[in-house]
């Protein structure tokens, strides 16, 4: 009796189990389409994509990928950047500007290291996590291992700074370059 009983709790406890694991991988069958929000249709279940990740909404292109390096407002800003010693000779917006979630805070990042006399390289590092392969010795603060909002950068390039001043100086100059240009 104890053994019929012990079976039947174990079958018991394992159907439960596997009844639970089921239930959390989600809808299946015909009712998974509705579930997902489309109509039960071959067609549209054929055309959308099980993959979850595909689901979510993509991130706004990054600055880089809004540039265009043989574009006439991309030439003007790097012109002039260039005339305001904003960018070296050598160097376009377009590589200044890789790694940046968009124009706006390259074009900042650029008026406060000019501004504040920072090394572009370190401010661009702090502010969007990845390190750059020019040398960053000299760099005070984290340097490229974690994302950094700018004020947070400029305290930890230059500490004695005004940092939210500054900063709030620097949008508003870039706004302006950026309208000139056409951006």
């Amino acid at each position: 009796m104890k053994k019929l009983c012990l079976v039947v709790a174990i079958a018991a406890i394992s159907i439960s189990f596997g009844a639970e694991r089921a239930s959390a991988q989600g809808p299946q069958g015909v009712g998974a389409s509705v579930a997902a929000g489309s109509a039960p249709s071959e067609s549209s279940h054929a055309s959308r994509s099980m993959n979850p990740i595909k689901w979510v909404k993509k991130s706004p292109k990054t600055a880089n990928s809004n540039l265009d390096a043989g574009s006439d407002r991309d030439k003007k800003l790097t012109a002039k950047f260039q005339a305001q010693g904003l960018l070296p000779a050598n160097t376009d917006i377009k590589s200044a500007c890789q790694n940046f979630k968009n124009l706006d805070a390259c074009v900042t990042a650029l008026h406060v290291s000019h501004n504040l006399g920072l090394d572009f390289n370190c401010l661009k590092s702090d502010v969007t996590g990845v390190q750059t392969s020019a040398d960053m010795s000299g760099c005070k603060g984290t340097a490229g291992t974690k994302i950094m909002s700018l004020n947070s950068a400029i305290r930890a390039i230059k500490p004695e700074a005004n940092a939210k001043a500054e900063a709030k100086n620097a949008e508003k100059q870039a706004r302006e370059d950026l309208k000139e240009a056409g951006a």
